[in-house]
């Protein structure tokens, strides 16, 4: 939608009224006790402007007005060689619209969920060699002459950090992950790391397949470089951010655009979508007015944010993503199903943590243990029968693009059609006329990190949704994840409420819609990458992600696991195999296999 249109309105600048020469003559003429009325009168405006966010029932152009005013008048007081940005994650946590009290209650428990143990505090900055080593780090597995493992055991492995002196450590806080695999059987699966907050973790693994299972642990971040990452959140939002074009005429210009801005003097256009409240701004033109902006893009990064102290924590083969050696054996032999396991000791005691994952690899093939029977859709006839007389919208970043792309590849029925979008941004759509068959994709709305995208196709998923009129022939599949990494989680958390309550409305007036939510996955990651899209910012979006829609009737297709289980590199961009996968998945849930089913 345009900038004019009613859920993107550009709020126009307004000048101060200065006043007529009668005007000053009558202030000239004021006696020194209305002098004093008159600058109580003006803090009184500036508190009022000062709060002037929270009013959110004024109209979109007084309050853009008034905000700019407002910058006129703290520009007079604020002396020049002030700091330009207080960083206070508050200020780009809280933006947007008050919550409910029941909204607020619900943000806390979600933040508690996801708290993450840190460092003990320090009376000086950390140093490399006092952090977690994954070189001096080992893990074992507990092997004993004359054990058995078999399918339904659980297999635990222990592992121990320790620094670069090869000290043990005392406390935990870093980030791990597990995964148990056969290369031979083309097998694998995510385990459950849990930390014992002594420097000691636990992987937990359940058996699922005969044959050779090795046990693989690394090392993504440890404890220390976590900290950072936290600070790095939650001071300073700003660190990724987009800009977008303005244009009239044969004048234009460019300006940077967030989430939120630092709140400096610099005047600033409020692109806040007027049905969800959520926020976007971009600094002011110094000539166009706001309502000339074309586009939306990519900006860049703020670059040397780390300390000399903390720059060492992040070291590509040195501390991100590093295996950790085995102290002996590293993988089992996996025997068949016990056939009476009450004679025989379990692998681990009745009481101890079962982990489930949410399905496994078995000869390169995901296997679903969530109640989903899995079905392998290698036929392009068999996606054409299965989504005959079907709408599937698909929103999200690129890595929901990728399903997309994927069909289309894969399916030469479906031909796209030319929107003369901009490519790898969308909106995107493709038909099979034959079996009634529409395929779209729409990226989300900002933040987003794409090339350029025209301003007017900048929507927001929850919008989106209720302009669907769903029922049992309409799928609606979304991932909303990446770009969200550098900001802190409440405002992660205040989209999803959104989309959560567009999905409730939708389901509502159409239950049979069949809504799929593909989750987060793991990614390569270099020392730049981690600053601003670590594995560990994905993670606990992903945590939140699940929570807020559990209990749902919505269907998920685990990336995360599915990314960690497989052999494949971390990837962003998941290859091939594990995409196909995915789209099995997908197409498992929409068309679920019954007696007549034909795979």
């Amino acid at each position: 939608m345009m900038p004019s249109s009613p859920q993107w309105k550009a709020y126009r600048e307004t000048e101060p009224d200065h006043g007529t020469h009668g005007k000053v003559t009558l202030c000239r003429k004021l006696s020194k006790y209305a002098v004093i009325f008159l600058f109580l009168a003006v803090f009184g405006l500036m508190f009022l402007l000062r709060n002037v966010s929270s009013m959110e029932n004024w109209n979109c152009h007084t309050v853009s007005a008034l905000n700019q005013l407002k910058s006129r008048i703290q520009s007079s007081f604020i002396p020049v060689n002030l700091p330009t940005f207080n960083h206070n994650h508050t200020f780009c946590a809280h933006l947007g619209q008050k919550p409910s009290p029941e909204d607020e209650l619900e943000e806390r428990y979600l933040l508690d969920s996801i708290a993450w143990p840190g460092p003990p505090p320090r009376s000086s900055p950390v140093v490399l060699d006092q952090t977690s080593d994954p070189v001096h780090s080992l893990f074992t597995l507990p092997i004993k002459e004359g054990r058995e493992w078999h399918v339904g055991d659980q297999l635990e492995a222990l592992v121990q950090m320790h620094d670069f002196q090869g000290r043990p450590k005392r406390y935990g806080g870093d980030f791990l992950l597990a995964r148990l695999h056969s290369p031979e059987l083309q097998a694998g699966v995510a385990g459950k790391v849990l930390d014992h907050r002594n420097g000691s973790y636990s992987a937990l693994f359940p058996l699922l397949w005969v044959g050779s299972a090795q046990v693989e642990i690394t090392l993504v971040h440890s404890s220390e470089a976590i900290a950072v990452l936290r600070r790095l959140r939650e001071e300073r939002p700003d660190r990724v951010f987009a800009k977008s074009l303005f244009r009239s005429g044969s004048h234009s210009e460019t300006t940077v655009c967030n989430m939120c801005l630092p709140p400096d003097q610099k005047l600033q256009c409020n692109y806040t979508d007027l049905s969800t409240g959520e926020p976007w701004y971009c600094y002011k033109p110094k000539v166009l007015g706001c309502d000339t902006r074309i586009n939306h893009a990519k900006g860049g990064y703020v670059k040397n944010l780390l300390t000399s102290k903390e720059a060492p924590l992040f070291q590509s083969g040195v501390n991100i993503k590093v295996h950790i050696h085995a102290s002996g054996p590293d993988r089992i032999n996996v025997l068949p199903p016990r056939k009476d396991r009450a004679e025989v000791e379990s692998s681990v005691k009745p009481e101890a943590i079962q982990h489930a994952p949410s399905g496994y690899y078995y000869k390169d093939s995901w296997r679903s243990l969530n109640g989903v029977t899995m079905r392998q859709f290698s036929k392009s006839s068999a996606i054409i029968q299965c989504l005959e007389n079907k709408v599937i919208n698909m929103y999200g970043d690129s890595t929901v693009r990728q399903w997309f792309e994927h069909l289309l590849a894969f399916v030469p029925e479906l031909k796209e059609l030319n929107l003369h979008s901009p490519k790898h941004v969308g909106p995107f759509m493709a038909v099979n006329c034959t079996h009634n068959i529409l395929l779209k994709y729409r990226c989300h709305g900002p933040p987003i990190q794409f090339s350029t995208v025209i301003a007017s196709e900048l929507r927001y998923i929850s919008n989106e949704l209720d302009r669907l009129s769903g029922g049992p022939n309409t799928v609606v599949v979304f991932t909303i994840w990446a770009h969200f990494c550098p900001f802190p989680v409440e405002v992660y958390i205040r989209r999803l409420r959104h989309i959560r309550r567009a999905v409730l409305r939708l389901l509502d007036r159409a239950p049979g819609t069949i809504i799929v939510i593909r989750s987060a996955n793991l990614r390569a990651l270099d020392p730049e990458v981690s600053l601003n899209y670590s594995d560990w910012y994905s993670l606990q979006l992903d945590e939140v992600l699940r929570a807020m829609f559990k209990g749902l009737n919505v269907l998920l297709v685990d990336a995360w696991q599915m990314t960690l289980a497989h052999r494949s590199p971390h990837n962003v961009h998941p290859p091939t195999p594990i995409i196909k996968n995915m789209i099995d998945m997908l197409l498992s849930y929409i068309c679920p296999e019954t007696k007549k089913s034909h795979q």
